[in-house]
C-alpha cells in the first residue's frame, strides 16, 4: 500500500532529503525512509509539501500534464490594482514563456503562524495578500509572476495541492493520510488458456 504524507514545510528548509551545504532538509522533519517529495517548494517558501513512496502518485501530483491546482497565499509589496490582477489572470510573459491563466483574488490578511525570520516591515510601503491558483509549476513561478506585474513577493505559503489541503498543520508538522488507489490501465484482463 502506498504512503502519502502531508507536511507543512517551514521557511528555510530545503525540499530534499540531503544537502551538501548543510542546510535543513526534509530529513530533519520527516524521519520516514523511502518517501520523496511530489513536486518542490522553494527554500524560502512555506506550506504544503506532499511526500510519497509511490512513483505513479508522485508523477500524478507533480507532472503538469495532470494540471492539479496548486493554491498559494502570497503577500506582495504594494497595493495591487485591478490591472495587475488581470495580467496575472490572463498569463504573464516570463523569460521561459507565457504562463497559463491563473485564478487570482485579493485575500484578507490570513491568520498564519509567524514566519521565522519575519519579513521586513516597512511602514511606508503597504502589502497585499493574494490567493493565487496555478495549474503548472515552473521554477519560482509565483515570485516571477508577481514581480513581472510590479509586486515582489514577500511571503509565499502553499495551502493546497489538488484535493489535499494544509489544514491546521503547524510549521514542521506532518501527518500520514490514506493514499488514493493506483490507476487502472484500462486494458482487459488476459485470459490464460
Amino acid at each position: 500500500m502506498s504512503r502519502l504524507i502531508l507536511l507543512n514545510k517551514p521557511y528555510g528548509v530545503l525540499c530534499s532529503y540531503t544537502d551538501p551545504g548543510g542546510r535543513r532538509t526534509l530529513a530533519d522533519l520527516v524521519p520516514i525512509p523511502a518517501v520523496y517529495p511530489a513536486g518542490r517548494l522553494d527554500f524560502d517558501s512555506e506550506g504544503l509539501v506532499l511526500l510519497t513512496d509511490a512513483g505513479w502518485l508522485q508523477a500524478r501530483i507533480s507532472d503538469p500534464q495532470h494540471k492539479l491546482a496548486k493554491v498559494y497565499w502570497v503577500q506582495v509589496e504594494g497595493t495591487v490594482e485591478a490591472r495587475a490582477l488581470e495580467r496575472l489572470r490572463a498569463g504573464v510573459e516570463l523569460k521561459d514563456g507565457r504562463t497559463r491563466q491563473a485564478h487570482v483574488s485579493v485575500l484578507p490578511t490570513p491568520e498564519l503562524w509567524p514566519r521565522d525570520p519575519p519579513i521586513r516591515f516597512r511602514r511606508a510601503i503597504p502589502t497585499t495578500w493574494l490567493s493565487l491558483t496555478l495549474r503548472e509549476g515552473r521554477k519560482r513561478q509565483v515570485r516571477r509572476m508577481t514581480a513581472a506585474v510590479g509586486h515582489p513577493t514577500l511571503r509565499l505559503v502553499r495551502v493546497a495541492v489538488g484535493e489535499w489541503e494544509l489544514g491546521g498543520l503547524a510549521p514542521g508538522e506532518w501527518r500520514e493520510i490514506p493514499a488514493p488507489p493506483p490507476p487502472t490501465t484500462g486494458r482487459p484482463a488476459r485470459r490464460v488458456l
